[in-house]
């Protein structure tokens, strides 16, 4: 949508409505938008590759801020929703997909990369990054086909507007493999139950609604 210079805009902030975090936001022309992912100075196609994404592929209103030391992908929000209750476990994508649950898939696999990169370090990490690129290239999985999306999906913020357009046999699969390619990482040990930890992000009531559902999936009982 827009590519801004600093001067150009305003940056600000609003109080997490379930964290004691303020969240970044820039105001540009009346507009009001929410941080997503950051880069640094070296990762400019990197950047702009997510910020294409959004705006060509999936129809977002974002902008992308140039700035000296880095990039930064920034999603449209309306500030009336953005500091009041969260949306309603039922609230859908326009693939009939539950918001709820494709932020919990993304909460849980930018958990595993946490947790990959603080036990076995950076090249661990980075082979993880691979992974997940493979497995999004075999299965077609939107936003995880190449690597560049999918190092911006692990740096993309859950709760911003702009989640991945995944539908239920995306999330089927990602959790199926996600299972899978864990054990080569973390062996028997119960990397699952780290994992779910993320949930924790959601309101009591999302974290609820997202495992009555994934318990329905052909893939939730390896979560169990």
């Amino acid at each position: 949508m827009f590519i801004l210079k600093r001067q150009d805009v305003e940056i600000g902030s609003f109080q997490h409505p379930s964290k004691e975090q303020k969240i970044p936001i820039l105001s540009y022309q009346g507009q009001t938008f929410r941080l997503l992912s950051v880069f640094n100075a070296a990762q400019e196609e990197e950047a702009r590759t997510l910020w294409r994404d959004l705006t060509d592929n999936r129809g977002k209103a974002c902008v992308l801020l140039e700035e000296p030391e880095r990039f930064s992908v920034w999603g449209k929000i309306q500030l009336e929703r953005s500091s009041g209750e969260t949306p309603p476990p039922t609230a859908a994508t326009a693939n009939g997909v539950s918001n709820v649950f494709v932020k919990a898939g993304l909460l849980i696999i930018q958990a595993m990369y946490e947790d990959i990169d603080d036990l076995m370090g950076g090249k661990q990490a980075k082979r993880f990054e691979g992974d997940l690129t493979e497995i999004g290239k075999q299965m077609r999985l939107p936003q995880m086909t190449s690597e560049d999306l999918v190092i911006g999906l692990l740096r993309m913020d859950p709760f911003s507007a702009a989640l991945p357009p995944w539908q239920t046999n995306h999330l089927n699969t990602i959790f199926t493999e996600l299972h899978r390619i864990g054990r080569n990482y973390f062996g028997r040990s119960n990397f699952t139950d780290r994992a779910l930890e993320a949930l924790d992000d959601l309101s009591p009531p999302e974290r609820d609604a997202f495992l009555k559902w994934l318990k329905q999936l052909s893939s939730g009982q390896l979560w169990q």
